[in-house]
């Protein structure tokens, strides 16, 4: 006996889980800011370890495969990609490199290899893969390719051979090519059409890389694809936006500059999935709502399982490794919100919340 309990001791001590940190991060636009965070796994609560200034619009950012560097996107010019070491116990952020670019970029990735940095741009209309080198994102452009009007999102597929972008104007998911040598081009005709001025904005691939969903901003719509051999794209079904009816919200509308639009309308923001592709969540920013929905294993197809009250104005949102955490940012929100995601239906249950900088949108945890 005493044999079985040092041996469930020692395994116990060697699980990756009980040693894994999580860190979150929140760039906060107004501020010039990102927010930094550890993630308690067993309760979901957040605390605060710094904040890094970083002096520009700061919005999108993204990760490094090998979890060692974070990447992000000034959007007020100079347009800039810059790159941090996370460092030490409390995830740190160590500015390593500033790349210039000639574009502003409100979403950014990087391929599965860590080789190239993925950008969509809404102003400028193209995707682009630039190059990182040890790490650093430089201004070497490796590929680069002209879209439709408003591109807002890249993501790639888990094959990496694969981009899709959401092109806002004129109602396409793009389908694309990625080169070995970051080269983009088309894939087939290059796109499939949404229902018209919905307006494509976020996508997720399943985990299993054989749907790809989207949100649109105007429609607030989730749209299902299917994802051929050859990284072609297939529109199966969609499902309307959850709380329109409930909030009384029209169609959307591209918004001026100033927000000036007082009827309120639907303004879908983000769309994420849960790494074992149980579970989706979509966020709304009139209504201040998230809605959730359990993804069937067969089939791909969704239903809904309820929505939530989460921070005003609800710009981005991430879910943790293991998939217990959903944490949500607010543009008018003062703090950054924690929920638990259950494990059995897939609800939210608001847990924790951590103050943050002004007009907060983007998120991003690191689980090492």
């Amino acid at each position: 006996m005493a044999l079985k309990k040092t041996l469930l001791m020692v395994c116990l001590l060697a699980s990756p889980s009980l040693w894994a940190t999580t860190f979150v991060y929140v760039s906060n636009a107004t501020s010039g800011s990102i927010s930094r965070y550890q993630l308690d796994s067993a309760s979901g609560a957040l605390t605060p370890t710094g904040t890094t200034l970083v002096g520009g619009k700061i919005m999108p950012l993204a990760v490094s495969p090998d979890k060692h560097f974070l990447y992000g996107a000034v959007r007020s010019k100079p347009w800039s990609i810059i790159s941090w070491s996370i460092k030490g116990k409390n995830g740190d952020l160590q500015q390593r490199a500033s790349a210039a670019v000639d574009a502003s970029y409100p979403w950014i990735t990087t391929d599965k290899s860590g080789r190239y940095l993925l950008a969509a741009s809404y102003d400028s209309d193209v995707v682009a893969s630039q190059r990182i080198e040890h790490g650093l994102v430089t201004g070497r452009v490796s590929g680069r390719y002209k879209t439709g009007p408003h591109a807002h999102s890249v993501v790639v597929d888990n094959s990496n051979r694969s981009l899709y972008v959401a092109n806002l104007g004129n109602d396409r998911v793009l389908q694309l090519a990625l080169g070995a040598d970051g080269a983009i081009s088309e894939i087939g005709k290059g796109y499939v059409s949404d229902e018209k001025e919905s307006g494509p904005r976020h996508s997720v691939m399943s985990p299993d890389n054989r749907f790809l969903y989207n949100l649109t901003e105007m429609g607030g719509t989730i749209t299902q694809y299917r994802r051929q051999p050859d990284g072609a794209l297939e529109k199966l079904q969609s499902w309307p936006n959850a709380v329109a009816a409930r909030y009384q919200l029209a169609h959307g509308r591209q918004r001026p500059a100033d927000y000036s639009d007082p009827t309120p309308r639907i303004w879908a923001a983000d769309l994420k999935i849960t790494p074992d592709g149980r579970f989706l969540y979509m966020s709304e920013r009139t209504s201040s709502t998230v809605s959730g929905y359990r993804v069937d294993a067969q089939s791909g197809a969704l239903t809904l399982i309820g929505s939530w009250p989460v921070e005003k104005q609800p710009r981005g949102m991430a879910i943790d490794g293991s998939g217990k955490w959903l944490l949500v940012s607010g543009e008018k929100s003062p703090v950054v919100g924690s929920y638990a995601i259950n494990d059995k239906d897939g609800t939210l249950a608001r847990v924790g919340e951590a103050a943050c900088g002004t007009g907060a949108n983007w998120v991003v945890t690191v689980t090492r």
